[in-house]
């Protein structure tokens, strides 16, 4: 009688290994996240005999140039082009355009290098006709294949210089009993892609699918394996897309690379303040910041909307910016400003869902809530920077210079800022200490509250 093969218990977050089923993973903490496989079989291992060890100064560093890749926003986001040899990871939702964007990068990159495309999840015919519709395929190869060892072998043959596996949760490695997309697959073909970039001195781009909850699905270990990590994020009922590092071992966290979806293809936007910076008219609730995105200053409108509400618990609900950092200055307006929000619901948005991830905001979002709820618009062609402390009063940000020059090429007069800004170029600066004196200093009191 054969003997049953032995199971183990996976964390789908940490890796962490148990023979046992547990509720909670003693590693992560996390609760649920250990799943199922079959133990891999055990072969007999090579002893090592051990390399020598070489001093860190002696270690000559391969100046490789960075392969541009033909799309300038995902050169941007990478860092200035792709690194040879390197790993890289582009999650998004379904139907956001992952597949598209790296179609188009092959597609430039195939004028004057070898590239190849393996696909899991289209067929060749299929994929062709995407191709065809976006423009040409180019000299891009393609391999449509699921099996992990015929992709390696493949591309040790072929030897490209720039690979696109779409998906890495279509791949399988066949020794491995579990299913493709699972825990130990996933882990597996990462880590043998990772090793055939790094010796074969291919760059590698890796699609992964994320979970409900926008995470890459599959193990934690996925995305400290790779080198980079690009999320790909937008409403796929809407015509633009924001491509952003959340990992980069070769450049910037900080750069962002924002696409319009068309019947052509992705469109990189060369100024994003264009698009998502000038609000339709001055209507109430509405006001104008510019953010930093890296070495990018983008204009942005923030919108906000304040209704009466008889629940105990009134609604704070935030799209595009923390919804802590909300509560905090709706807190700040009520105790520092004379604006009353106990008995409304606050809702506030970014337009375009760009999302902001730093307090420079903070003056646009205060002022917005501010309009909203007294039924004043801010003043005709007026931005706000400046972040708000827990006392009241206005806070300097980093690089406002060039956040004014942004706003100053958009065509706006006047900049609400913090006391003390240096005058920068022909915009008018209008300075404010505190919140409350900002709010008298941006809202129109020309024109009558409305509702």
């Amino acid at each position: 009688m054969a003997k049953a093969a032995a199971l183990l218990f996976t964390c789908s977050e940490c890796g962490y290994e148990t023979g046992k089923w547990l509720g909670r993973c003693p590693a992560c903490s996390e609760w649920g996240s250990l799943i199922e496989e079959r133990a891999p079989a055990k072969g007999k291992v090579a002893a090592a005999t051990g390399r020598p060890v070489l001093r860190l100064v002696e270690v000559e560093a391969a100046d490789a140039e960075r392969v541009t890749t033909g799309v300038p926003e995902l050169d941007r986001v990478l860092g200035g082009g792709l690194v040879p040899a390197s790993l890289v990871l582009v999650s998004g939702d379904p139907g956001i355009g992952k597949s598209t964007l790296l179609l188009m990068a092959l597609r430039e990159l195939s004028t004057e290098r070898k590239v190849v495309l393996v696909t899991g999840e289209e067929s060749a015919a299929q994929v062709k006709l995407r191709a065809d519709r976006l423009g040409g395929a180019g000299e891009v190869g393609i391999l449509a294949e699921t099996n992990l060892d015929e992709v390696c072998a493949t591309l040790e043959r072929e030897r490209p210089e720039v690979a696109v596996i779409d998906s890495v949760q279509t791949l399988y490695a066949p020794e491995l009993g579990s299913a493709p997309g699972s825990v130990a697959q996933v882990r597996e073909a990462a880590a043998r892609l990772l090793r055939l970039a790094k010796e074969e001195g291919i760059a590698v781009f890796l699609v992964g699918h994320v979970t409900k909850d926008g995470a890459v699905a599959g193990p934690r270990v996925l995305e400290h394996l790779v080198d980079c990590v690009l999320q790909f994020e937008g409403d796929r009922y809407r015509s633009h897309r924001i491509l952003r590092a959340v990992k980069n071992r070769f450049g910037s966290t900080n750069e962002l690379g924002v696409f319009e979806m068309t019947s052509d293809g992705l469109l990189g936007v060369e100024d994003p303040s264009l698009v998502f910076g000038r609000p339709e008219d001055e209507q109430p609730g509405s006001a104008v910041a510019c953010a930093l995105e890296g070495t990018r200053p983008i204009v942005l409108e923030i919108q906000a909307l304040v209704a009466r509400t008889d629940l105990a618990m009134p609604r704070r609900v935030a799209t595009g910016v923390d919804p802590k950092r909300l509560s905090m200055i709706v807190a700040v307006l009520g105790r520092h400003a004379g604006v009353a929000l106990g008995q409304a619901d606050v809702y506030v948005n970014v337009a375009g869902g760009v999302r902001i991830d730093e307090p420079g905001a903070d003056l646009a979002i205060a002022l917005a809530i501010a309009s909203a709820a007294r039924g004043v618009p801010v003043r005709t062609g007026v931005a706000c920077l400046g972040e708000i402390g827990l006392t009241g009063r206005l806070r300097p940000i980093a690089q406002l210079e060039r956040r004014l020059a942004e706003c100053s090429k958009l065509g706006f007069r006047e900049v609400l800022v913090p006391e003390g800004t240096a005058p920068h170029g022909t915009i008018r600066l209008s300075a404010a200490s505190t919140l409350r004196q900002a709010i008298g200093l941006g809202l129109d009191a020309s024109r009558p509250p409305e509702g």
